[in-house]
């Protein structure tokens, strides 16, 4: 069952305390006793029910029925972006200058700093490109504004996701880093990089399954000249990757590794395919994808 209005902003807490980002990432106050989450978004004037989209997606119950306001949905990514970057990564940088030993000759420890550092740059170009490019180019679309050139299909084409860099980070520290440091600085900054990876790799769920199908809802058709040959047959070209995969015999869990997906993101991907096709079998699938050149007969692997 969902979350829905009349449920008490008490029980989505409840449920999980992550969810107080998303209350914040929305810009709600706290202290809000046992109103529904209906009251406490009218209050806000937030879009309760975008909200209630991200908590229910989050949260892995059915989403899909409610209505996703893009501008409210864009606030909400980029609230979650400064909080990335101006809190989450810097604070994560402070603690591995405490808790490892950078001011001795400890060569190690400089190197897994220059890892963290690669990394968040890396994190501010993605999100400095959304910021830039993508939001504005989908509130001139809103505004009924040619968008140039850009379409959000080739965004979610070139859109990889975050986390699998920290989680290399976190085996470094778990399985394999025996230097010298404060271990309860250590075991606190780890602590911190599993749950900003957690944060991440929700973060570009929620992109790629609830932004981009609600901006393709909206887009004109002419904003997707440039799109590749797959996508005319009305799939995006992730989702062209993802029944690829499938026809290849893959299963959801090697479809998320090889993607760099969540497989929760490879199964929203999966129910969008199924439902736009109407093909909701892996046979069907395959057949599909021969018929329009995504895969050669040869690479078929026995269903």
């Amino acid at each position: 069952m969902p979350f829905r209005h009349s449920d008490s902003m008490r029980s989505l807490i409840r449920e999980n305390h992550l969810f107080l980002m998303l209350l914040r990432r929305f810009g709600i106050s706290l202290g809000f006793g046992d109103a529904s989450i209906g009251d406490v978004c009218q209050k806000a004037g937030i879009h309760a029910d975008t909200f209630l989209a991200v908590a229910n997606f989050l949260a892995d119950r059915p989403w899909q029925s409610f209505e996703i306001d893009i501008p409210s949905l864009m606030e909400y990514l980029k609230n979650a972006h400064d909080y990335f970057l101006g809190f989450s990564i810097p604070t994560i940088r402070r603690k591995l200058i405490e808790a490892l030993p950078t001011a001795g000759p400890d060569e190690l420890a400089m190197l897994i700093l220059k890892y963290f550092d690669d990394y968040a740059e890396e994190v501010r170009r993605h999100m400095d490109f959304e910021n830039r490019a993508v939001f504005p180019y989908v509130e001139a679309m809103l505004k009924g504004v040619p968008g140039g050139k850009l379409n959000i299909a080739e965004f979610e084409a070139k859109h990889l996701p975050l986390a699998p860099k920290l989680q290399e980070l976190k085996e470094i520290f778990v399985c394999h880093y025996q230097g010298s440091g404060n271990q309860d600085l250590l075991t606190s900054v780890l602590f911190d990089i599993i749950t900003l990876e957690q944060d991440l790799a929700s973060h570009c769920a929620v992109e790629d399954s609830l932004f981009v199908p609600a901006v393709e809802a909206i887009e004109p058709p002419e904003q997707h000249e440039h799109q590749s040959d797959d996508s005319n047959q009305g799939l995006t070209a992730r989702e062209s990757e993802i029944v690829q995969c499938i026809a290849r015999g893959l299963s959801t869990k090697e479809i998320a590794e090889k993607l760099f997906l969540s497989a929760h993101t490879v199964t929203t991907h999966r129910r969008n395919i199924c439902s736009k096709l109407d093909i909701h079998s892996a046979a069907g699938l395959t057949i599909y994808a021969i018929i329009h050149g995504l895969v050669d007969i040869s690479e078929i692997k026995a269903q």
